[in-house]
């Protein structure tokens, strides 16, 4: 940034089709264009402040997006709308420490518990405050309380939601975290069922083995119960492992992520980035009642600067004895210079004793620019 400050501008475009069989529902075609627009002054003893607008675009709306009352088509959660997206003050004055205060993005670790849904056109943000402290060598603690969530929808979601993050790297072998959620819901009646407390771990790392080797992995637990004024009350577990490696400028992992369920209420994450787990497709953006085994393995690298991807996923029950299906996703991007990128996105789901087939194709373009 310079003395004046910096202005950012975000520009992306998309083409989204779904289509799903044996449904009533027609197929969604959406055209999208969305705008970012937002400025970031200077810092003055210690603070600085960040201001962002966002607006979604609908040039094709043949699509539900949850909000249009289009509901003769599938769902594609984009609606026409515009907002603040961001709005915050930092202040650094104290060592090793930083204090954000107002509506900002938050994404911990892998955006699995706390994110902002960034695939989603109008993206998830938090009127919040967080604390970051780094006095310590090597280790981040993370205090925060969150007030209110801008969801996808552009609505607003209230909570009286603390949270707690604690990470000590371990430098080349990979870093320990410990984590403690605790999402109330009491202000907001609909939303009650999902408050919950969830306690958890991991290790993850990708240490170099030799030049252009590396291994990857990751090791992840976490329980969850019913907390404040949840109705339901259930147990539930969380675990996530993963390993692979990189070689010759391929990446191969082999991955289990399960959330429980306990026939009543799967393990709940409503704050995640659910766009990034089980799958494209996202036929298990909601845990189902026995919960959900997501067995995977993913193929990736680069092809002349484009980078390629394929996912595999196998769906079951938590007790592996009901078969939900299989999905297949595909992924190309392709960087131009600094400032865009272009996307290809391709998800099949081949339902068995789960939901139905569904397709989804997107095309994507992004411009981001910061002067």
């Amino acid at each position: 940034e310079n003395k004046y400050g910096q202005i950012k501008f975000d520009l992306r475009y998309r083409y989204e089709y779904v289509n799903q069989e044996d449904v009533t529902v027609k197929s969604a075609n959406g055209n999208t264009l969305r705008l970012r627009l937002g400025y970031l002054t200077p810092e003055f003893h210690g603070l600085q402040g960040f201001f962002e607008y966002e607006g979604n675009l609908a040039m094709q709306e043949d699509y539900n997006s949850l909000q249009n009352g289009r509901t003769q088509y599938s769902v594609i959660a984009d609606p026409q709308k515009q907002e603040l997206n961001q709005g915050w003050i930092t202040y650094k004055g104290i060592p090793d420490t930083v204090i954000k205060g107002g509506r900002q993005r938050i994404k911990i670790d892998n955006d699995r518990f706390i994110g902002n849904v960034g695939w989603r056109q109008l993206e998830q943000t938090y009127d919040s405050a967080l604390v970051t402290n780094k006095s310590i060598e090597n280790f981040t603690a993370k205090a925060g309380f969150i007030g209110n969530v801008k969801n996808i929808l552009s609505n607003n979601d209230n909570m009286t939601s603390p949270f707690l993050h604690l990470g000590y790297d371990f430098g080349r072998w990979g870093t320990l975290k410990g984590y403690a959620y605790w999402i109330d819901y009491s202000s907001d009646t609909t939303l009650t069922g999902s408050s919950n407390q969830t306690y958890g771990g991991s290790f993850v790392g990708s240490p170099k083995i030799s030049d252009g080797v590396k291994a990857h992995y990751r090791a992840e637990y976490a329980w969850q119960q019913a907390y404040g004024p949840n109705p339901i009350s259930y147990k539930d577990q969380y675990f996530h492992f993963m390993g692979g490696v990189t070689a010759f400028g391929v990446t191969l992992k082999g991955a289990i992520e399960q959330l429980d369920g306990d026939g009543v209420k799967g393990f709940d994450t409503p704050l995640a980035t659910k766009h990034a787990f089980q799958g494209c497709a996202d036929k298990f953006l909601t845990t189902p009642a026995d919960g959900v085994r997501d067995v995977q393995a993913i193929l990736s690298g680069k092809v002349f600067g484009t980078k390629l991807m394929f996912v595999y996923h196998n769906f079951k029950d938590d007790t592996g004895n009901i078969d939900y299906g299989n999905e297949y996703d595909f992924l190309i991007t392709k960087k131009f210079g600094k400032h865009y990128q272009l996307l290809a996105k391709y998800a099949y789901y081949d339902a068995q004793d789960f939901s139905t087939n569904t397709q989804k194709i997107w095309v994507q373009g992004l411009s981001l620019i910061h002067i």
